[in-house]
Parts: C-alpha cells; sequence; structure tokens
C-alpha cells in the first residue's frame, strides 16, 4: 500500500479509491509514505485529513469527558426518578402522564447543556418545561377527553422543546431542524436495537434464575428493565449525537425500504377498505385507525426524505416518496370528510375539533411538501427546497400542540 500511495500521490482521485477501498491499510502505511515524500502537496493534504488531532494538538477529551458526565447524569436522573414516579403512579397520587416527564426532560437537558446555549433559549425550555408538569398535574385525574387530549398532545410540545434545545440559536436554520429530524429517525432505529438485545438479556437472565428456584420475573421487570428502558433514550441520544456510524449507514437503507412497503401496504389496504365496503364515516374506531395511519404516512414521508442527500441525483425512490405523499393526501381528504360527516351529524366534541384541526394542519403540510416534490422533479427547484417545505412548518404541529394541551381542558370542562 506504501508504494501504491507513493506512485499515484499526485493522482488525488486514485489515492481517494485506495482510501475507500481499504480504509484501515491506507491509514496504517500512509505516514511511512508521507516521511518519504513530504515534499507533495497532495500527501500534505492528505496527513492533515488523517493526523488532524495528532498535528495540531488538537484534544477532544474535556469535551467527551463533560458531554460522557453530562450524559450519565441525565441516564441516572432518567431511570431513578422512572422508578419513583411508577411507584407513586401505582399509589394513585400522580397521573401515569408523569412518566412522561421523566424520560423527556432528561433528553432536553441533555441537548441543552452539551453545548454552550444562550441564556434565553435555556430560560424558555426550563420555564416550558416547569409550566407543563405544574398545569398537568394541576388537572383532575380523570379520563375525560379533554385531558385525554392534553394528555396526548404534551409529547409534542415536550417534542418541540427538544427540538429547540438541539438547534439551540440555529432553530431558524433549516438545516439544523433537518439534523433534529435526522438524529431521531436514527435513534429510533439504535433504540429498537439496544431494546431488543436488552429484552434477550432480561428473558436470560429471569431464566437462569429459574434454574435456581428464584422467581426475580417481577422485580426484574419492574425495576432493572423500567430503569433500562427510560435510560437507554439518553444513551441513544448520545450515541447518535456522537456520529454513530451504524445509524447512519442503517437510516438511510430503512428509509428506502419502508417508503416502498408503506407505498404497498396502503394501497392494499384501500383496495381491501373499497372491496369490504368499509368507510370512517359511520365507525368511529375505524376513523381513529384511519388518522393513526395517516400520521404514520406523514412520519415516513418525512424520515425518507430527510434521509435524502440533497447531492443525490433523481431516482425511482424520489418517485416512491411522491407518490406515497400523494396517497396520503387522499387518505386525509377521507378522514376530513368523516369528520365533517360526524360534526354535521352528531354535533360539537372536543374530540371532533381536536381531530378536525389535526387533519387540516397534515393536509396543508402534505400539499406543501408534495407540490415542492413534483416541481423538484420537474427540475424547477432544487433539493433543499424540499426539506425547507418540511422543516419550516414543523412549529405549526407545536403550536396546535400546546393551544390542545393547555386550553382543551380549560375549555371543553
Amino acid at each position: 500500500m506504501k508504494n501504491q500511495i507513493i506512485e499515484n500521490m499526485n493522482n488525488p482521485k486514485e489515492l481517494e479509491r485506495m482510501y475507500r477501498l481499504d480504509p484501515e491499510t491506507f491509514i496504517e502505511d500512509f505516514n511511512d509514505a508521507w516521511k518519504s515524500h513530504p515534499e507533495s502537496d497532495v500527501l500534505s493534504v492528505w496527513n492533515q485529513r488523517l493526523n488532524y488531532q495528532n498535528t495540531t494538538g488538537y484534544n477532544k477529551t474535556f469535551t467527551t469527558t463533560r458531554e460522557f458526565r453530562l450524559m450519565a447524569i441525565c441516564t441516572l436522573f432518567a431511570g431513578i426518578s422512572t422508578r419513583i414516579i411508577l411507584y407513586f403512579t401505582e399509589l394513585s397520587f400522580v397521573s401515569p402522564i408523569n412518566l412522561l416527564f421523566t424520560v423527556m426532560v432528561p433528553i432536553i437537558l441533555y441537548f441543552l447543556f452539551y453545548r454552550s446555549t444562550n441564556k434565553k433559549i435555556v430560560q424558555i425550555v426550563i420555564s416550558v418545561i416547569l409550566i407543563s408538569i405544574i398545569y398537568i398535574n394541576l388537572l383532575p385525574m380523570q379520563e375525560t377527553d379533554s385531558i385525554l387530549l392534553s394528555y396526548l398532545h404534551l409529547p409534542i410540545v415536550l417534542w418541540m422543546m427538544m427540538g429547540l434545545a438541539y438547534t439551540k440559536d440555529s432553530w431558524q436554520k433549516v438545516s439544523h431542524r433537518l439534523s433534529f429530524l435526522k438524529i431521531n429517525g436514527e435513534f429510533i432505529i439504535l433504540y429498537a436495537i439496544m431494546a431488543i438485545s436488552g429484552m434477550i438479556l432480561a428473558l436470560i437472565t429471569i431464566q437462569l434464575f429459574q434454574f435456581t428456584g428464584m422467581d426475580i420475573s417481577e422485580f426484574y421487570m419492574e425495576n432493572i428493565v423500567l430503569f433500562g428502558a427510560s435510560s437507554l433514550s439518553i444513551v441513544g441520544f448520545y450515541l447518535v449525537t456522537r456520529n454513530l456510524s451504524i445509524t447512519k449507514n442503517i437510516a438511510p437503507i430503512i428509509a428506502r425500504i419502508f417508503g416502498p412497503l408503506v407505498l404497498l401496504t396502503l394501497f392494499g389496504f384501500l383496495f381491501t377498505m373499497v372491496l369490504l365496503g368499509k368507510n370512517p364515516f359511520s365507525d368511529r374506531d375505524f376513523l381513529l385507525f384511519f388518522n393513526i395511519i395517516l400520521i404514520v404516512v406523514l412520519a415516513v414521508s418525512i424520515f425518507s426524505i430527510s434521509e435524502r442527500k440533497t447531492t443525490e441525483s433523481k431516482n425511482i425512490f424520489d418517485y416512491s416518496s411522491a407518490l406515497l405523499l400523494g396517497l396520503a393526501i387522499v387518505i386525509d381528504f377521507i378522514a376530513l370528510s368523516a369528520i365533517l360527516f360526524r360534526l354535521s351529524s352528531y354535533g360539537i366534541s372536543v374530540n371532533r375539533i381536536a381531530v378536525l384541526g389535526i387533519n387540516l394542519i397534515i393536509l396543508i403540510h402534505l400539499v406543501w411538501i408534495l407540490r415542492t416534490y413534483i416541481r423538484f422533479l420537474q427540475d424547477k427547484v432544487q433539493p433543499h427546497a424540499i426539506q425547507s417545505a418540511i422543516t419550516i412548518y414543523l412549529p405549526v404541529y407545536g403550536l396546535w400542540a400546546a393551544i390542545v394541551t393547555f386550553t382543551f381542558p380549560i375549555i371543553f370542562r
């Protein structure tokens, strides 16, 4: 490899090809080649690329240690607080929704403090968290429609605060919002892998103790598994923010696989629905399931598009994404028609108003994204226009979630 590097030291393209074919061997033999030909400008650039940390004295130890310690503190806080809140939940002292705070608040705090943050951003995020905790616990512990809707929309409010904590002063930039969406997709993949591994370990552990005549399943599930499930969320985000290569390599592949699969599944579902005469107009549960499908399709579409590289040329997956968006709009129209039908037939209710609002918001977003996507396929706009259509609209979801969370329990008593 050393001889090949020297032979091609004036051929940057060939050096790049050699590096990509076998990075480890290239790095091992490069230093010898560089020492024998320090006059080469090309090798000088490669030396800076491969040995930047050594040649500049740049040290990541403090940053890494600080971030690791912060992650460890947030992880312990998440696990311990989850177990404490669960205890009080079982005694009916607090609502189970408080378990959401024990997971999401440590993640928000990790994002807020793992890099320098504007004090104003810190104040806004902390204030919203405290207001949310106080407000939710002031609500009656009754499962009324308005309170349940408040509980269901609270995660979106906290997710928006998570996004603000992650993007910090750059929250208005499309690239930073897109980065936040990407790490969420990567986190889901990584968390699923870790969760499956954790459950296998739990089953093995429980079985091993059963061989000794001890049944630790209840204790293990309520303490170890619960602690691990909440703690892994912080560990997962810590790993994806450290540029973990496994998720960055898997995420685009998952996006490309799931997009077409969801498209085919939805076509089959709609065909079966028409064939069997099922409709969401008369069946409330079916309408609810219809809206869940809509949200899933929106999430898959956004994930697929966000994982698309801006330098990538148009391909079959782009047309698949456009079809998926079009199908989602059809589903949204059906759902909206069903909601309006139920409003005219059965009158106004808190659930119908909430579902109507979110469907209208999703419809506007889907139309905007699809219109931009079609213009991209016609070579009228660049790929970043699609990313802008996705990210600029995100605060609207947070605003609607905040309205439902904080006003519906008061308006619809």
